[in-house]
């Protein structure tokens, strides 16, 4: 399965999303910063599953319809940082789509995140992270999940994978930096937390028009997870 995650830098890279789709046929895009009342209905192949309705720089899912089902969708406001306070840029932080994979004949969870700005403290981001997933839990209680998105954590992220860890998850950082723009905070931004999944490669693709560099992710179900479903069944 590919997944591509993009922070569209308020929506000014929404036009390379059919070019990405050509190149690298991801089965979903997760999208961050997007202005969620001018996104189409389809992407190359792919489908809106879901978007958020509460921001000023929203969220949203596509996903292929010829080989996923969206079967529940779940939006989530995160604890508030200062700045989202003042600015009010984003209500809903996390979006979440449960879906059965035909192929797979099996359910998974995908989400896109975005984490509070630079100006919020590491500590903010990570109750935001935690949060996020046990958000996704209860959407799909057990399952395979993938989250990916803009977490906006330029440093400390070993103590970042050790806390997700402890919440039984996997922390994946792609092959380069994601975030350029400025000289004080750059690196990988954009990154892959999982469950029930073995991450094979998560790829930094091609700048575009935006300040983040979109990623591609590459995964497949885990075999312990796939071993526990055939026994449940």
């Amino acid at each position: 399965m590919k997944v591509v995650s993009y922070n569209l830098r308020k929506h000014r890279a929404i036009n390379e999303l059919a070019a990405l789709d050509e190149r690298y046929t991801p089965d979903l895009i997760c999208l961050q910063e997007c202005d969620t009342t001018d996104l189409p209905e389809h992407v190359g192949r792919l489908e809106l599953a879901t978007s958020t309705s509460g921001n000023r720089l929203g969220l949203a899912v596509y996903y292929r319809a010829d080989r996923f089902e969206g079967r529940a969708t779940r939006a989530v406001a995160l604890k508030k940082s200062l700045h989202d306070h003042l600015l009010r840029p984003a209500h809903e932080r996390l979006i979440g789509v449960r879906l059965f994979d035909l192929e797979a004949q099996r359910e998974l969870v995908v989400a896109s995140f975005h984490a509070a700005p630079l100006t919020a403290l590491n500590s903010l981001r990570r109750h935001q992270i935690r949060a996020a997933l046990g958000e996704l839990q209860l959407l799909g209680p057990g399952l395979p999940t993938l989250m990916v998105g803009d977490y906006n954590y330029p440093v400390f992220k070993d103590n970042l994978a050790e806390k997700v860890r402890e919440v039984g998850y996997e922390l994946n950082l792609s092959d380069s930096r994601t975030y350029t723009r400025y000289k004080f905070f750059r690196g990988h931004f954009d990154l892959a937390t999982s469950v029930g999944f073995e991450i094979d490669r998560v790829e930094t693709l091609p700048r575009g028009s935006s300040d983040h560099l979109p990623i591609l992710v590459e995964t497949r179900y885990a075999a312990a997870a796939v071993a526990e479903e055939d026994l449940a069944s």
